[in-house]
């Protein structure tokens, strides 16, 4: 929703920039006050400019342009699409992120809902169906860079916490703050090489859409590139993906009630595919096996039923 307020007056680009500079000047407060540090590793700064490349500069700005095609609930729907990517991606790169039958299956149930989204048996031209791919697109760019940002940026393990396994821990010892900082950092100068060249300074800063940038960027950048590193290192990248989950039910419901959205049947339909197909691929739904008959007090253990063993 305040990405598409932000529509009514800045180009897609420079709202990408907006939020990113109003996500990083915070973060960056935060690590002078609490006495922290920025990266001083050129191999930390390289992996945090391809981690703002596909988690920051690329995807928020093309949901801007998304968003000049299609409603705000929609593109939210299309985010949801996340987990599935960062799903295939994980597996590509990531050894312990290994697919089971079950989880294969959720992936072919949420594409199957992202053709219903589309509604593909009305075909794929018009504004809707590039607004859609757009968004699509940046929901791609998410599920390549979660794992990659838990490849290259977790090194080595935590100590466990009493009862509990050992944890991933963040690169070279620095914290979610300074490394959240440091990617929005890196991917504000980014996105100020492409502005200048891209559009340069905006025609008008009316406050409405000011504030809505603002607002994306401190809330739904800054803290939650915090967030996002804490859940990463915590839980893993396909973890961190579901997110999404919650996307767009809160997509929907900002667009419809407070913008005076309309979607079609085929969208919300599609979203309850996509979400039912990305809960069984991060086995929040699995088939539950039948559990064995108590056996009765004093009444010997039945054997275990061996294999036929071969003859001759």
């Amino acid at each position: 929703m305040l990405i598409k307020i932000g529509t009514t007056a800045f180009t897609p680009a420079q709202i990408t920039l907006g939020r990113m500079a109003a996500g990083a000047l915070p973060l960056l407060a935060l690590v002078l006050l609490t006495g922290g540090r920025l990266p001083s590793s050129p191999r930390i700064w390289l992996h945090l400019s391809v981690a703002a490349l596909f988690l920051n500069s690329i995807p928020f700005t093309l949901f801007g342009y998304a968003e000049q095609h299609i409603p705000s609930a929609l593109a939210g729907i299309c985010n949801a699409a996340t987990p599935l990517f960062a799903m295939v991606f994980s597996m590509l790169m990531l050894s312990d992120e290994r697919p089971g039958p079950l989880r294969l299956a959720g992936l072919g149930v949420g594409f199957a809902g992202v053709l219903v989204v589309f509604g593909v048996w009305a075909g794929f031209g018009g504004a809707d169906g590039t607004g859609m791919l757009l968004a699509l697109g940046a929901a791609l760019c998410y599920g390549i860079g979660t794992p990659y940002l838990r490849r290259a940026l977790l090194t080595g393990r935590r100590p466990a916490e009493p009862g509990g396994p050992a944890r991933p821990a963040l690169a070279a010892g620095y914290g979610p703050v300074e490394l959240a900082a440091a990617q929005l950092l890196i991917g504000t100068v980014q996105m100020l090489a492409a502005t200048a060249v891209l559009d340069g300074a905006p025609a008008r800063v009316p406050a409405d859409a000011v504030l809505a940038v603002a607002a994306l960027g401190v809330f739904g950048t800054g803290l939650a590139y915090v967030l996002q590193y804490r859940i990463i290192a915590d839980a893993g990248a396909t973890v961190a993906s579901t997110v999404t989950y919650l996307v767009p039910v809160v997509a929907v419901a900002a667009g419809t009630l407070l913008l005076g959205e309309r979607l079609s049947w085929n969208e919300p339909a599609g979203t309850v595919l996509i979400l039912l197909g990305a809960a069984l691929t991060q086995g929040v739904l699995r088939l539950r096996r039948r559990a064995p008959e108590p056996v009765p007090a004093g009444a010997a253990a039945p054997a275990p039923e061996r294999e036929p063993q071969p003859s001759g």
